[in-house]
């Protein structure tokens, strides 16, 4: 361990976004998922002779838009090239790419780490158009193909090897994520690969200002995989370095099962790719106007959210965090305050039953029955004291889930659990309970006063959960001093 502690881990990711357009980068081809194999293929996807191909202007939307909210440098005259490699699912023989003139230059993207706040610089973010889909496993003599895939926008958003741990990466993947559905550019689901990660490791003595040779790992498609890969590309390249072997630039890949990467091939250098300008692609220009119009549409993003949750709403840090990790989650919330000013109440209740209500049916907040402005009526039934929050939580919550449209005031009287305030209906009960437990109220009164939760709750119990806890408690102490 001590020989591990001794090298440096040096990081940088290429996470690849594929867009939310309806359509494919130079094509009106479908990006639909799950479609029957090669049925979203036209003349254009599959690089017929005679074809050309078209831009997608809601895909270059789409990367200023990540541009801008990376703060990144908007490069407003921009072009395609085409990256020469073979792969029998890369139709044309060549991607079309941006190489000179990545559509963002620079940017930062700030991560949460153990000792606080870190920017990750940003070297590049640019479109391309992706490959098709090998499958290995459908025919036992042959690889299958499936074109329906190839040709869709996708932004490639490259670090500069900032990155230093494992837990870093994770915590950068997981802000792209949470940015790119937050900006609505990509749903951010790397198990149907829409967003993918390629992890580029070295290590190096610290203290060396060098950079070691690095690897290439590809195609990481869950946040855990990101972190398990760099773990042990870390293990085995110190190990490398500790028996004096050379380390080998080249392109690895992860098996999930075992936690280990195995080669694919030596790495290519950008000058393997022979880059040149795409002829059938004019280039094009972003104007001001362009860029400042999307610049104008880009939604609050979490760290704005998370500002306003403290600041306006005067929740707790935590509550701002966690109501910001999933913006389906925060535009709900958001929706429940425009019926409340609790805004405390109605993040307890998002974090409490709703979230274990989602827990527990497998559903994400999409799918939740109730509309915000149900739970916030709600809410007003606890605030006014016509039911209390532990019955309307746990019993009170489940009758209206079960009938989302009825008023839940309306559930509460049928199902008797309005708090009962009338002091002359609860005085009876608790002048029962008291004379049943007599010998309790000696020792009350001897200076037992715990015993006061035992009194409400017997009250509480003979009401059926109706009486008003507070002012049971109020009536009994009145009782009790007499």
């Amino acid at each position: 361990m001590s020989e591990i502690n001794s090298y440096e881990i040096v990081i940088g990711l290429e996470v690849h976004a594929q867009l939310l357009t309806k359509s494919k980068l130079f094509c009106g081809d479908s990006i639909a998922f799950g479609a029957e194999p090669n049925t979203h293929v036209s003349p254009i996807t599959l690089a017929h002779p005679g074809t050309l191909p078209k831009m997608n202007k809601k895909a270059i939307e789409f990367a200023v838009r990540m541009g801008l909210a990376c703060h990144c440098e908007i490069e407003q005259h921009n072009y395609f090239a085409r990256k020469n490699y073979f792969y029998p699912d890369l139709p044309k023989g060549y991607q079309v790419s941006q190489h000179t003139t990545p559509i963002c230059k620079g940017g930062i993207v700030t991560i949460k780490t153990a000792s606080g706040n870190k920017n990750i610089r940003l070297n590049r973010i640019h479109m391309e158009e992706d490959a098709g889909k090998s499958l290995h496993d459908v025919d036992a003599d042959n690889t299958c193909i499936d074109y329906n895939r190839a040709g869709t926008p996708l932004l490639e958003i490259v670090t500069e090897p900032d990155i230093r741990s494992a837990d870093e990466a994770f915590a950068y993947v997981s802000e792209i994520r949470k940015l790119v559905r937050y900006l609505e550019i990509c749903d951010g689901n790397m198990e149907e690969g829409s967003l993918r990660c390629d992890a580029n490791v070295s290590v190096r003595k610290k203290g060396e200002i060098k950079l070691g040779t690095r690897v290439e790992v590809k195609n990481l498609n869950s946040i855990r995989n990101v972190k398990r890969a760099i773990e042990f590309e870390a293990k085995r390249l110190t190990g490398l370095l500790e028996k004096g072997e050379p380390v080998i630039q080249q392109t690895r890949s992860f098996d999930a099962d075992n936690g280990t990467t195995f080669a694919i091939r030596d790495k290519e250098d950008a000058d393997d790719y022979r880059y040149f300008a795409d002829p059938d692609l004019t280039p094009f220009q972003l104007d001001d106007h362009f860029i400042e119009t999307i610049r104008s549409a880009i939604p609050a993003l979490p760290d704005e959210r998370i500002k306003k949750y403290i600041e306006q709403y005067k929740l707790p840090e935590y509550d701002a965090q966690v109501l910001t990790e999933e913006k389906e989650v925060s535009d709900y919330f958001e929706k429940i305050v425009q019926h409340t000013s609790n805004y405390k109440a109605a993040s307890n209740w998002l974090l409490g039953p709703v979230k274990s209500w989602l827990n527990e049916n497998a559903k994400e907040i999409s799918d939740f029955p109730l509309q915000p402005e149900k739970l916030a009526a709600l809410i007003k039934l606890v605030d006014s004291g016509k039911v209390n929050f532990s019955v309307a939580s746990t019993r009170l919550f489940s009758y209206v889930l079960n009938d989302p449209s009825k008023d839940p005031e309306k559930i509460a009287k049928e199902q008797n659990l309005v708090q009962q305030s009338d002091t002359s209906v609860l005085e009876p009960v608790i002048d029962r309970v008291l004379e049943k437990y007599a010998d309790k109220v000696a020792e009350y009164k001897k200076g037992k006063k715990g015993l006061l939760s035992l009194f409400v709750g017997e009250v509480m119990k003979q009401s059926k959960g109706q009486a008003d806890p507070k002012i049971t408690s109020e009536m009994i102490l009145k009782k009790l001093s007499a």
